[in-house]
C-alpha cells in the first residue's frame, strides 16, 4: 500500500485518523501499532512475521546491552544483535546478488552453477536495518535509555509513516515522543497540509514526468539521439527527486497529525554548488546516518593520511550505493559521487566556489543528472550505452522527441519549484510555505483549503491513471 494510493486516501488513512483522534490516550500507541502492522502486512503478508519476530528478539538484546554490567557482555549483545539484523539485510536484499555473480564466475570457468532459489526482496527491508541498528548502538553507546515497553519499540521500528521509506529517525531523537508527546490542532492542520503537498509532488508532478521518462527508458538506445535522451534523463531528475521528497513530506506530515516530529530529509538539493553540499541536502537522514555509524567510526577526517580520508569518503559512499540496490550500478553510482566527493576535497569545490553561485549550480547539476543514469537504468551495459548516447552529437536521426503540453508545463513547474530557493523572492515564498509555527486564523484556514484542493485533484489524478509506481519501495 503506498499513501498514493486510493485505498489509503479514502479508506485506510481517514479510518485510522477517525479511531485515533478519539482514542484514550494510553492506547493511541496501540492504535498505531496495529494500524502498521496492517499497513505492512497489506504489502508484504508473507514477511510481517519475520518482521515482527526478529524485532521481538531484537527488544530483548537491547534490553540485555543495557543491563548488561561489563563491557564485554554489553559487546556481546551489540555483536548479536547487528548479526542479525545485518543477516537477515544481507540474505533478503544481496543473496541473489552474490549468487548471481557467483554464477557468473563459475560459467567464466565452465564450472557447473550453484542451484538457488530466488529471494522475495521484503519492502523497507533496508529502512528497517536502519532503525533496528540506530537502537541498539544508540542504547550501546549510552546515547538514550531503551524503550521499557516491547509494544512502544515495536512502534519506533514499524510505525507506517516513515518504516517503508522513511525518513530514517534516529531513537535517541524520537524516543521521548514515544513515550510522551503533546497533540495540539495546529500540529494537525500543519500536518495535514504538509501531507498534501507531499501527494501533489507525488501525483502531479513525479508520476507525470516518471511515466514519460519511462518511455523515453524503453526506447532501444540505438533509436536514441542526444536531445532524447537528454530529455528522458532530465524527466527521470526531477521525478526522484518529486517522487521520494513528496513521500517523505507525507511522512512527515502523518507524524505531525501523531503529535511527532521526524527529521526533514531534504533541501533543495538541485541548489547545491558541489557534490558535498549535495549530500547535506540530498535524503539528508540517510547522510547524517552513514556519517555517524560508519564514516566517524572509520576514522572520518581525523585520520593520519589524506590517502585514508579519501578512502573512508570513497568507501562509504560505496557503501551507500550498494545500500540503494544490489546491482552493479548503484555500486557504480556510489563510486561515482565518492570520486566527486574526492575531487571536492582536492580541488573541485575551490573551483566552484571561484566561479560563482550559477555556473556552479549548473555544473554540479550536470554531475548529479549524469550519475542518475546509473540510477536509473539497473541493466550496466544499458546505463552505459545510454550515457553515450546523450552525448553522441553525430547522430543522425533517431527516435523524435514528442513532448505533450502537460508534461512539458510540469517539467517547467518540476524546474521553477527545484531552483526557486536561488532567488530572494523564491526562498522567502518557500519558507512562508513550510513554516509551521504560530498559525493564525487566517493561516489556518488557507491551509485547510489548499490541503482539500490538493487532495481532491490528486484523487482524481491517481483513479484517471494506472501509472503510480515509487521509487524508493524496492530499497
Amino acid at each position: 500500500m503506498v499513501f498514493s494510493s486510493v485505498i489509503f486516501l479514502l479508506y485506510f488513512l481517514p479510518v485510522f485518523l477517525l479511531v485515533y483522534q478519539f482514542c484514550p490516550k494510553f492506547l493511541k500507541n496501540w492504535w498505531i501499532l496495529i494500524a502498521s502492522i496492517a499497513f505492512y502486512t497489506w504489502g508484504a503478508p508473507e514477511f510481517v512475521f519475520i518482521l515482527m519476530g526478529s524485532t521481538i528478539i531484537d527488544f530483548y538484546l537491547v534490553q540485555n546491552i543495557y543491563q548488561a554490567k561489563t563491557t564485554k557482555k554489553k559487546r556481546l549483545f551489540l555483536t548479536v544483535s547487528l548479526a542479525m539484523n545485518l543477516g537477515l539485510l544481507a540474505y533478503f536484499k544481496y543473496a541473489n546478488f552474490f549468487v548471481e555473480n557467483v554464477n557468473s564466475v563459475l560459467r567464466s570457468m565452465e564450472v557447473n552453477e550453484v542451484g538457488w532459489t530466488q529471494v522475495a526482496l521484503p519492502i523497507g527491508i533496508s529502512f528497517y536495518t536502519f532503525q533496528t541498528l540506530t537502537y541498539a548502538i544508540d542504547v550501546y553507546r549510552g546515547t538514550h535509555a531503551p524503550l521499557k515497553q516491547i509494544h512502544n519499540y515495536l512502534l519506533y521500528i514499524v510505525s507506517f509513516p516513515q518504516m517503508i521509506a522513511g525518513p530514517i529517525v534516529r531513537f535517541n531523537l524520537i524516543a521521548d515522543q514515544i513515550t510522551e508527546r503533546r497533540e495540539v490542532i495546529d500540529d494537525k492542520i500543519f500536518g495535514f497540509y504538509r501531507f498534501c503537498i507531499g501527494l501533489a509532488k507525488k501525483v502531479l508532478i513525479a508520476n507525470v514526468l516518471g511515466e514519460f521518462a519511462s518511455g523515453i527508458f524503453e526506447v532501444p538506445v540505438a533509436q536514441l539521439n542526444p536531445a532524447t535522451a537528454w530529455a528522458g534523463i532530465l524527466a527521470y531528475t526531477f521525478q526522484i527527486y518529486f517522487d521520494f521528497a513528496g513521500y517523505s513530506d507525507m511522512a512527515i506530515g502523518l507524524g505531525k497529525m501523531m503529535g511527532f516530529t521526524f527529521p526533514e530529509n531534504f533541501d533543495n538539493p538541485y541548489n547545491s554548488r558541489s557534490i558535498t553540499e549535495f549530500w547535506r541536502r540530498w535524503h539528508m537522514t540517510l547522510g547524517l546516518w552513514m556519517r555517524d555509524y560508519l564514516y566517524i567510526p572509520l576514522g572520518g577526517s581525523k585520520v593520519d593520511s589524506k590517502a585514508r580520508l579519501y578512502f573512508n569518503l570513497w568507501f562509504v559512499f560505496l557503501v551507500s550505493g550498494l545500500w540503494h540496490g544490489a546491482s552493479w550500478n548503484f555500486v557504480f553510482w556510489g563510486a561515482f559521487h565518492g570520486a566527486f566527493l574526492i575531487l571536492d576535497r582536492l580541488f573541485l569545490k575551490k573551483f566552484l566556489d571561484r566561479i560563482g553561485k550559477l555556473p556552479s549550480v549548473i555544473i554540479t547539476f550536470t554531475i548529479v543528472v549524469i550519475g542518475w543514469v546509473f540510477f536509473a537504468i539497473e541493466d550496466f551495459d544499458h546505463s552505459s550505452a545510454y550515457f553515450v548516447s546523450m552525448f553522441d552529437f553525430g547522430t543522425v536521426g533517431g527516435r523524435d522527441l514528442l513532448i505533450g503540453s502537460e508534461v512539458l508545463l510540469t517539467a517547467v513547474i518540476a524546474a521553477v519549484i527545484s531552483f526557486a530557493r536561488l532567488t530572494k523572492v523564491g526562498a522567502n515564498l518557500e519558507t512562508s510555505i513550510y513554516r509551521s509555527e504560530n498559525l493564525s486564523n487566517s493561516r489556518s484556514l488557507i491551509m485547510i483549503l489548499t490541503s482539500i484542493v490538493f487532495f481532491v485533484v490528486c484523487l482524481s489524478y491517481i483513479t484517471a491513471s494506472d501509472f503510480n509506481p515509487f521509487i524508493y519501495f524496492r530499497f
